[in-house]
């Protein structure tokens, strides 16, 4: 890849401004009807256990914050309120009757989703409870960078189509933060993915709660494990693919959770955080198909979905940011 003239750089975009069309835009991916699940599998479609867990973190919120009146619980990037239906159906009575449930989500309510869940646009203000972003952060769309044959580090531009080729030297605040976040050795076609924009959308959404706990979950690096050449990626119909800014795949990359944390917050290992919410995983002991066969299959196949979404290589590696606002760390 080489750097062009500045009158061709004008025929180019930046990854940043490409994927926000892309995705966002009428009749961009993440508009569709058929939602994220129709694209790619996340732990919210793996298993009911997930949800059965972040229940159980609501409530452990909710106890931390004395047992409010009202209690909040915000599903952002909702896709077709599968987390936020299944939180509430895993919520003990007297919780779930004072819980507000919001998904918030650019795409249009899903038929047939339950009546009791608010769906909107933006996260509301001044709540109290837990503020959920499974898989959302790797797709707020961000800059990418490489370095060229002179050493010198470069805005990544893109067309439609998905060609690439290098534009001006980063500088200014991006500059700053990979010095601080992902510095790059000057070696040619080293590439980073400039996290500014995930940094400023997670404080936002912090920002949105008065009391209560905010949880990122994602495929995340931090600073030990930055890959060398990035991590941009397209999904569609399950399947990894080219990444292409023209509407057509899903586009994400992996998040410098350790970037976006805000002061008081941590970063966890999936399986550490589910495990500590009881998803373990461990097999029922095998007198229990003497005894009572149906329930051994029940809880083998349950003990197999636990395994999944904890397993080392896999679900179990997203990282969970776990942001306090007011309260001690549930966790």
């Amino acid at each position: 890849m080489t750097a062009g003239t500045r009158a061709e750089w004008q025929e180019w975009r930046g990854w940043r401004a490409a994927a926000q069309d892309a995705l966002y835009a009428p009749g961009g991916f993440y508009r569709r009807a058929e939602g994220p699940a129709g694209h790619f599998r996340t732990s919210v479609h793996a298993s009911p256990l997930f949800a059965g867990a972040v229940a159980r973190l609501l409530c452990r919120v909710d106890e931390a914050l004395g047992r409010p009146a009202a209690l909040d619980f915000v599903d952002m990037a909702a896709g077709r309120g599968e987390l936020a239906g299944g939180v509430l159906a895993a919520l003990p009575a007297n919780v779930a009757a004072r819980t507000r449930v919001c998904a918030v989500e650019i795409a249009e309510r899903p038929a047939g989703l339950d009546h009791r869940i608010e769906w909107l646009a933006a996260p509301p203000r001044g709540t109290t409870g837990l503020l959920f972003a499974n898989e959302w952060l790797d797709n707020v769309p961000l800059e990418v960078a490489e370095v060229d044959a002179a050493g010198v580090t470069r805005l990544v531009l893109v067309r439609e189509d998905g060609t690439e080729r290098l534009g001006e030297p980063v500088d200014g605040e991006p500059a700053r933060w990979l010095e601080r976040w992902w510095p790059l050795p000057g070696e040619e076609g080293l590439r980073a993915e400039i996290g500014l924009s995930r940094d400023e959308a997670w404080a936002g959404a912090v920002a949105t709660l008065r009391r209560g706990l905010a949880v990122a979950v994602d495929y995340a690096h931090t600073a030990d494990t930055r890959p060398p050449f990035g991590t941009l990626t397209g999904f569609r119909e399950g399947r990894e693919t080219t990444p292409v800014p023209d509407g057509s795949c899903d586009l994400t990359a992996h998040v410098a959770l350790d970037a976006c944390a805000l002061p008081g917050g941590r970063v966890l290992a999936q399986h550490e955080a589910l495990r500590t919410l009881g998803v373990t995983g461990a097999r029922p002991p095998l007198a229990l198909a003497s005894t009572d066969p149906a329930a051994y299959v029940r809880a083998l196949a349950s003990a197999g979905e636990a395994a999944e979404l904890t397993a080392a290589g896999g679900l179990g590696d997203f990282g969970w940011l776990v942001q306090p606002v007011g309260v001690e760390d549930p966790f």
